[in-house]
């Protein structure tokens, strides 16, 4: 599919997210079978562009196109001026968030607060196309599918963006009130699929191959994005991309390449944030590694207490070591054993069990 004149290598997206999918974050999981990533959004105030936090989520260093920046804000001046900043700084693709329901996003009636005033909304939709035009910049859209059950917007905006020029409409398929409470529903997001030309993509809830597939047949959606389920495993587009090609299960990763890909993204963390930060904003990225394997608890515990990188990185590969000595491969997560059990023929091992074993550090 395109984003303008973008052709991407497959519809499988990385969502925004803000503190995970920063560019060590985003070039893992592009090496790993997502053919697109958002970086996490960037505020649309001038004060506070040159912040070291807005710096470090706007550093796209290496990462191979197209270079995606999502911002938000409440005035359309301000997003269009900045709109027009990032694409001076190497933005290819502005995506305007309308789906963050962070309170603190939301109580300046910004992100998913929008949607409650469509005219608003659509004043900032007009004014970031405009300032994206004179540079051939196409424009995307993230949104839910309203602010509350009662009022479920998103076909409506969805429709006016289109008219104003926006080129790709993502939806999360969940409202503001849920926040990420509750189950996504599909409904929405398919009617805002038969009803545009551009290109839709569907969001939420999509964790596991099979749920790959059923809310493409559900929706009709040009691609998917997928946030939370690839937290700790950014080779699940990989996984997803072989599922939806074969109709077969990809053997999941041994352990000691998930070491390596571990060890080389601590790496790239630290290059970014600096030892400080870097240990410290790390410690999420290791405990989503290692969420529900054997010993993990023992293991987050005594990781989260240590103060430095060359320790963090010896723990982790002490870890993982251990590990290796009890299986080759990692076990999948929670409800999606269940599925992994009933393809036990697909390729590779059974993915459904992994003994118990205590680590130490």
């Amino acid at each position: 599919m395109f984003i303008g004149p973008f052709a991407l290598d497959n519809g499988l997206f990385v969502a925004p997210m803000a503190g995970v999918t920063d560019r060590p974050f985003r070039q893992l999981c592009k090496r790993l079978g997502a053919g697109y990533a958002v970086s996490e959004m960037v505020t649309s105030r001038p004060d506070l562009w040159n912040t070291l936090k807005t710096s470090r989520r706007a550093n796209h260093d290496g990462e191979p196109g197209p270079i995606a920046v999502q911002i938000a804000g409440t005035d359309a001046a301000m997003m269009a001026e900045a709109a027009r900043y990032n694409v001076d700084r190497g933005a290819q693709i502005i995506d305007i968030n309308m789906g963050c329901p962070a309170k603190k996003v939301c109580n300046k009636w910004a992100g998913s607060a929008l949607m409650q005033d469509e005219s608003l909304a659509l004043s900032i939709i007009d004014a970031v196309v405009q300032a994206c035009a004179p540079s051939n910049v196409p424009v995307t859209l993230k949104m839910r599918t309203g602010w509350c059950q009662s009022h479920k917007n998103a076909l409506s905006i969805a429709l006016a963006a289109q008219d104003a020029g926006v080129q790709m409409v993502t939806v999360h398929g969940r409202t503001r009130e849920q926040g990420y409470k509750g189950h996504a529903e599909y409904d929405t997001i398919a009617a805002v699929k038969a009803a545009l030309r551009i290109p839709v993509v569907a969001n939420g809830d999509i964790s596991s191959p099979e749920k790959a597939r059923a809310v493409l047949q559900r929706t009709g959606a040009d691609a998917i994005m997928i946030g939370r389920a690839a937290q700790g495993q950014p080779w699940i587009f990989r996984e997803i991309a072989h599922f939806l090609s074969t109709g077969e299960h990809l053997a999941p990763p041994l352990v000691s390449e998930v070491k390596r890909l571990l060890i080389e993204h601590l790496h790239d963390h630290y290059s970014l944030y600096g030892e400080f930060i870097g240990v410290r904003s790390a410690r999420k990225h290791i405990g989503w590694y290692v969420h529900s394997l054997p010993g993990a608890e023992a293991f987050r515990q005594e990781m989260n207490a240590l103060e430095d990188s060359a320790s963090q990185l010896a723990a982790v590969g002490h870890y993982l070591d251990r590990l290796n000595t009890e299986m080759d491969r990692i076990p999948v997560r929670g409800a999606d054993a269940t599925c992994a059990k009933e393809n036990r023929g697909a390729t590779g091992a059974d993915r459904t069990s992994a003994p118990r074993m205590e680590v130490a550090l």
